[in-house]
């Protein structure tokens, strides 16, 4: 018996748990030597001894049907069903009972987005979406997620160009400006187009984005800790307070630049990241909007109070761990998603028990929409 069940549920958030030569395995010959080995901190105590033991678990029949008969409360990480190998995956989906699935890399971004060496960025970001185009061809529920960064405007319409080409559904993008520009900016404006008339919508996702918080904050005079999952390299409690403010830059840019206004047919989605801070984030655009069009001619040209632009445009995941219902009867049934978060030990065990138990008094049709149309939306052309 599936664990989804009663009504059509799509995922917003899943993710393969790539091993140490993935990414290379896809990689040009001219970048596959240059690219940062993985980073594994961030993985917890003990990353790359889970990662060997899961490689060994799929040659044993047994230890693989222990845990292929209830995915979404067995093991998680690399040791999941389904994390690491396309076949597994596609079953555990059955098992799942997802109707449509994001499926979004873990740790490859590491091994190239930080690197100042615009060959190496691109070329990591076409290894990337060839791998994930790879991984989930074999299952249309499955959506690959690519990834490619905006540093140069041409590189990047030339590398969106063959993500959507070789199957990528949806492009991960870093939230931050990139190559000194706004993502707003005129420049950018191929790229958008290109998204925009494909039906392929831009994502934002946790750990796509430059570090906000001042690391002086975590100089506390006491020995610094591991993250909750024992890794290095991961997020703390202070990191969690600022966790939105990347997106939050990033969309007041796409908003105020008028982006949203260029390509009313351009869509997105903020992929854990929470979402309490969405109906103050709306609320704030439109304070920006009426103080300063007057004075600004870009934002004083927008056709509507940018607001409306992000409740027609964009799409947020609330974590399993807040409650969505509140969210939901604050900001708007038509804002927010659900998402599993499968394999990651974030997502819980029971994440639609999590968010159906804030949903005390939310409509039927709320709850399709959280569960299915606003991630249909996402696909859609306006």
């Amino acid at each position: 018996m599936a664990y989804a069940q009663g009504r059509v549920m799509n995922d917003a958030d899943s993710h393969i748990m790539e091993s140490e030569d993935w990414l290379s395995a896809y990689a040009d010959a001219a970048v596959r030597d240059r690219l940062i080995p993985l980073r594994l901190e961030a993985g917890g105590a003990g990353a790359a001894e889970a990662i060997r033991r899961a490689k060994a678990r799929q040659t044993d029949e047994a230890a693989t049907a222990a845990i292929a008969a209830n995915v979404v409360s067995g093991p998680k990480g690399w040791g999941a069903f389904g994390a690491m190998n396309p076949d597994e995956r596609r079953r555990a989906l059955d098992d799942l009972g997802f109707a449509r699935q994001l499926v979004f890399t873990t740790f490859a971004g590491s091994q190239f987005l930080r690197s100042d060496d615009l060959e190496v960025k691109y070329g990591g970001s076409r290894a990337l979406n060839r791998g994930m185009a790879d991984f989930c061809s074999a299952d249309k529920r499955l959506i690959p997620v690519g990834m490619v960064p905006l540093d140069d405007p041409a590189q990047a319409l030339a590398e969106v160009d063959l993500a959507i080409k070789a199957g990528i559904g949806a492009i991960w993008l870093p939230a931050a400006a990139a190559g000194g520009r706004s993502p707003g900016h005129p420049d950018l404006d191929p790229v958008w187009r290109r998204m925009s008339e494909a039906g392929v919508p831009f994502m934002l996702h946790v750990g796509g984005s430059p570090v906000v918080l001042d690391p002086a904050y975590q100089n506390n005079g006491h020995p610094r800790p591991t993250d909750w999952l024992g890794g290095g390299e991961n997020l703390r409690a202070k990191d969690f307070f600022v966790l939105s403010f990347a997106p939050q830059m990033f969309l007041s840019a796409m908003a105020l630049d008028g982006v949203f206004d260029r390509f009313p047919d351009l869509r997105g989605g903020v992929i854990e990241l929470g979402a309490g801070w969405v109906p103050d984030f709306m609320r704030r655009l439109d304070q920006a909007w009426k103080s300063w069009k007057k004075t600004d001619p870009v934002v004083g040209g927008l056709s509507r109070p940018p607001s409306e632009f992000i409740r027609r445009a964009v799409r947020f995941t609330p974590f399993a761990t807040e409650d969505a219902g509140l969210i939901i009867r604050e900001g708007g049934e038509e804002l927010f998603l659900f998402s599993s978060d499968f394999p990651h030990p974030e997502g819980t065990k029971d994440p639609i028990g999590r968010f159906e138990a804030t949903f005390e008094g939310l409509s039927e049709e709320g709850r399709d929409r959280f569960y299915r149309r606003n991630f249909e939306d996402m696909f859609l052309s306006a």
